[in-house]
């Protein structure tokens, strides 16, 4: 009978250690995803960062890069105290995945709470950024952001092309009689901007800051379901890790 139960219970660690394994394996291809996700925020769309005046969009594609490292770093190390079947490793393979679940729910609360105040932000600072600092000394990349985004969305203007009206760069000489900028205009070239009819540049309801806002609403969306999404499934590798934990015979000191 003893002999019985201990081929039973051998059978239930290897069965475990399998398992185990497999979804090592997935959890590895799961970093990858974590972390270009994470990539594709940040380098994508980079530009569109430094129209925000909080960091907390940034910050949740950080983390996902950071975690997504770690997740395939822990994934390899998994695989490896599976096979060796050591307590130590296991324990250790056990914080780290507990630490990415940490990172990953805090990746999904920040994206989630960013989800709420996005609208505010967005009317408080997008219009006193393109009126301040558009084409000024220092700042390329909010004009290389500006002219992406009435591009790339077709609009022009954060509420509309009125707002251009109040532009720094469009009351000096330097914008040699533009009303706005050449990005605004449906096929830009060189001093296009002059001309302000709805057949030259584009007049979306509600601006430039209604696209922005859809954008990064639908990547705060991914960034927060990817993060929690994980971090759920990474609760059956900590279930796993444990059953294998305690299938195995204790090490001697």
């Amino acid at each position: 009978m003893g002999a019985y139960d201990e081929k039973k219970e051998k059978c239930g660690t290897i069965c475990l250690k399998y398992l185990l394994f497999t979804f090592n394996f997935l959890f590895w291809l799961a970093g990858g995803v974590v972390m270009a996700v994470g990539l594709w925020t940040l380098l994508e769309k980079s530009e569109y960062i430094s129209l925000l005046s909080s960091k907390t969009y940034a910050a949740s594609a950080y983390i996902l890069v950071l975690a997504g490292v770690i997740v395939m770093v822990t994934g390899v190390l998994g695989c490896c105290a599976t096979f060796k079947e050591q307590q130590k490793l296991l324990r250790v393979y056990f914080v780290l995945l507990l630490c990415i679940f940490l990172l990953e729910i805090l990746a999904g609360v920040l994206a989630y709470i960013y989800y709420q105040q996005l609208n505010e932000e967005l009317k408080q600072h997008l219009r006193e950024t393109l009126v301040q600092k558009y084409r000024q000394k220092d700042e390329s990349h909010v004009t290389i952001a500006v002219d992406k985004l009435q591009q790339e969305f077709q609009c022009c203007g954060s509420n509309s092309s009125s707002d251009w009206m109040e532009s720094v760069w469009i009351r000096s000489s330097e914008a040699d009689g533009r009303m706005v900028p050449d990005s605004c205009c449906k096929t830009p070239t060189e001093h296009c901007g002059r001309r302000d009819h709805p057949s030259n540049i584009y007049k979306v309801e509600g601006g430039c800051i209604t696209k922005l806002e859809n954008f990064i609403l639908d990547h705060l969306k991914i960034i927060g379901a990817v993060g929690v999404g994980i971090a759920c499934v990474q609760v059956i590798g900590m279930v796993f890790t444990c059953c294998l934990y305690r299938s195995l015979k204790p090490e001697p000191y």
